[in-house]
């Protein structure tokens, strides 16, 4: 036994009395290399299992080894080294110490059994035929290899012939751990003959490809003599060529660079040296035709009158001041610079409220062609970028396929429910759409497909979603975002009354005033009938009612013109199917209306606290959210906290169990915002004062008492006013927000805004109501 520096081996082995060059570069081997060069030179070699790794342990590494002898030794500028190296004798790798710079190894060295039987001779002889041949068939090593073999040793004849097969690291140290000759022999025969069965098997489908080749190449020679015997009889002098017509097509196109332009001919060079029928014609066809088809000259000629746009825009949508104010402001300023981008708008708002509709007016007023891409439920990132052509079937992304349909350079394109998109294993299209709505890169979107940098810079781009927070951050930043909140019932109105009930009449054949309805009937089918943020459950039941007006007018029930009067909508769409909350209008202990938002808009919502004796329970019932149980929570502790300036008693947490409930406990509430109607409440009920009739709260509390903002004030005023609310209190830090609601509405209203639960109490609590509890 003797201890020897370990050089792990990746890809390549050392044999016995074989000389092999290597490249040495790893830090680990470089030191066991100068430990051998400072001692006498020797080695042991030992592959790695698995030659991927860079770093291998001493797992990595096989039991069975060679030790060599550094012959001779050149360092490279690199800070690598080449070497030559010598196999003496194999040996059993006994251990491995890591430690230190290098590897260093015990081994113990095998002798080699150089008797000779009549078997082994024979076996000798065969695996010398069989690597002969082998040498034949490979084409791979020069033709004396065979005349340097040792009949005379088996084990080094074994060893000689598996340096030179072609096969696995594996493979081949299963023939370094062979310690027998025989048995050495006998699986280099085993290696030679599969290989051999290798060659043989590639040699025959060289074959076949070849005689596919000429076959393909004997085809398109007869092609060409049957169109120049087509030319000779006249058959085609009228007619242009394919080939012809897309160089064409190619010189037509004058907005396209010298690349792009250079690397479309060489395509069509390529389509015309190929046969008509073959796969790769079709992929190069299609593929071409795609670029022709791209409107890369086709630019739409732009509507800059403000004045007309705004009369469009207001003609076809009723408010969505802001939306329509951002438009205007994008035309005033494309009047006086030219060179100004396309903006690129996010409409958040919930469904129903026109989003998609009015991308379609913008359009019709910017004097844009439209085009409409559905990303909901997209989830492969290819569906933006598109697939490379080396996949059958493969296609142009959306965007590409957009522009080609609009066959115009700077159309609307609108990116519909981009909130919807997913990612999987397939990728994420919305990081494939960061580039696209970046108007610093999409300058030169490049598809996969396509592979020519396409100019988006002049798309107007729009995208819509029903909310912003499932939109990643990177990509929402990249937008201008505009919230679309819910309509007014006063909106509502006048959207029925000057678009929808026109529409619907003369979808149903009873225009030109036949029909009429009365403002009444429109403000109970909205009040009462639907419960939306958007106005498409209110444009159904306007269906409804025409559908059984056309009906009672061709049965002779109904005579023309007929009126639909509020009386009336019961008899047409039944009971009343939505009942709003309305206030409380007596003093009542322990119950607050709290304010939410919901997708269909804002809604009231009574907050119930009951006091009992117990041993200070908190209880919170009607399926409220982790966010709304810690607000609940935090209004307890500030509770508890100034017990005795609420005139409490400071040991009621003690005594008393609080149960918080939520009517309405089938649908799930959360939220900060109902933080300071559940601080009331409980106050309420606790101190036995009775709550202000008509009053409605919302806002955020802190561990102690201040009032923080919330959202969705437009929302919440709507709310309260359409129950009957008197009294708004809603935080300081919102006034800001009073500005969105409509005026009448805020008239309506005695508002107060508050910056601590003290002045939400001063304001809430009726003094002196205290009915001892």
């Amino acid at each position: 036994m003797k201890e020897l520096p370990l050089l792990p081996l990746r890809g390549v082995l050392v044999f016995p009395s074989m000389v092999v060059p290597l490249e040495v570069g790893r830090a680990g081997s470089l030191h066991a290399l100068e430990a051998a060069m400072l001692r006498d030179r020797a080695l042991l070699f030992v592959a790695q299992r698995e030659t991927a790794l860079d770093d291998p342990g001493a797992d990595d590494l096989y039991r069975v080894g060679v030790v060599g002898e550094v012959k001779q030794l050149l360092k490279m500028p690199s800070g690598g080294s080449k070497v030559v190296v010598e196999g003496l004798a194999r040996a059993k790798v006994l251990s491995i110490d890591t430690e230190g710079e290098h590897f260093t190894a015990t081994v113990e060295e095998i002798g080699e059994d150089a008797a000779i039987d009549t078997e082994t001779e024979a076996l000798m002889h065969l695996t010398v035929q069989l690597f002969e041949q082998y040498i034949k068939n490979a084409n791979r090593m020069p033709g004396d290899v065979s005349l340097s073999m040792n009949l005379d040793d088996p084990a080094r004849l074994a060893d000689t012939i598996a340096s030179y097969l072609d096969v696995r690291t594996q493979e081949k140290q299963e023939v370094l751990e062979a310690f027998s000759a025989y048995d050495r022999l006998t699986k280099v025969s085993d290696l030679l003959s599969h290989q051999i069965d290798l060659l043989e098997i590639e040699k025959r489908i060289n074959v076949q490809v070849r005689k596919q080749m000429e076959h393909t190449q004997k085809e398109y020679y007869l092609r060409e003599q049957l169109k120049a015997i087509q030319r000779e009889l006249g058959e085609t002098e009228d007619d242009v060529s394919e080939i012809d017509e897309l160089r064409q097509r190619l010189a037509g196109i004058k907005n396209l660079s010298d690349e792009v332009r250079e690397k479309v001919r060489r395509e069509i060079d390529r389509l015309a040296k190929m046969p008509a029928m073959s796969a790769e014609a079709v992929v190069v066809r299609n593929y071409v035709d795609w670029i022709m088809a791209l409107p890369w000259d086709e630019v739409t000629p732009e509507q800059l009158d403000i004045q007309r746009a705004e009369e469009t825009l207001n003609a076809e949508h009723y408010g969505l001041e802001r939306v329509k104010d951002r438009i205007l402001e994008y035309l005033a300023v494309r009047q006086l610079s030219h060179s100004l981008k396309g903006p690129i708008l996010c409409l958040v708002g919930p469904p129903g409220v026109g989003k998609t509709s009015l991308a379609r007016s913008i359009a019709q007023a910017t004097g844009r062609r439209f085009v409409r891409v559905s990303l909901g439920g997209v989830r492969d990132e290819a569906e933006i970028r598109g697939h490379r052509r080396t996949y059958v079937g493969a296609m142009p992304g959306r965007i590409i396929q957009a522009l080609r349909q609009a066959g115009s350079r700077n159309p609307l394109l609108l990116l519909d429910e981009v909130d919807k998109m997913a990612a999987d294993f397939r990728g994420d299209p919305a990081a494939a759409l960061l580039e696209v709505l970046d108007p610093e890169q999409n300058a030169h979107f490049s598809d996969h497909y396509i592979e020519i940098p396409v100019n988006l810079s002049e798309v107007m781009f729009i995208t819509t979603a029903n909310v912003a927070h499932p939109i990643p951050a990177p990509l929402l930043d990249r937008m201008e975002t505009i919230s679309i909140a819910g309509y007014t019932e006063e909106e509502k109105l006048h959207i029925a009354r000057r678009h929808l009930w026109p529409k619907q009449c003369t979808q149903h054949g009873l225009g030109d005033g036949r029909v009429t309805i009365s403002d009444n009937a429109l403000t109970e089918i909205i009040r009462h009938y639907t419960r939306e943020a958007g106005v498409r459950q209110l444009e159904r039941q306007l269906e409804s009612i025409l559908r059984k007006v056309a009906r009672e007018v061709l049965q002779g029930r109904q005579k023309i013109p007929a009126r639909v009067g509020k009386h009336r909508v019961p008899y047409y769409l039944g009971h009343e199917r939505v009942h709003h909350q309305i206030a409380e209008r007596g003093q009542l202990v322990g119950t607050v209306i709290g304010l939410a938002v919901t997708q269909t808009g804002g809604d009231v919502m009574s907050i119930e606290v009951s006091a009992m004796p117990g041993k200070g329970k908190l209880s919170l019932t009607g399926q409220l959210g982790d966010v709304m149980q810690e607000s609940a929570q935090a209004a307890f502790s500030f509770i508890r906290a100034h017990a005795a300036e609420l005139g409490i008693a400071t040991n009621f947490h003690e005594q008393v169990d609080t149960h918080v409930h939520v009517p309405e406990g089938a649908i799930p509430k959360d939220g900060p915002s109902a933080g300071i109607a559940m601080a009331t409440a409980m106050i309420s009920a606790l101190t036995g004062q009775a709550v202000a009739p008509d009053l409605a709260m919302t806002g955020e509390i802190t561990l102690r008492g201040r009032v923080l903002p919330v959202g969705g004030i437009k929302e919440k005023a709507l709310a309260a006013h359409r129950a009957g609310v008197r009294v708004l209190i809603v935080p300081r830090a919102n006034a800001a927000d009073l500005e969105e609601v409509p005026s009448y509405i805020v008239r309506s209203l005695s508002v107060h805004l508050v910056d601590s639960l003290e002045e939400v109490l001063r304001h809430a609590l009726i003094k002196g109501s205290a009915d001892g509890k």
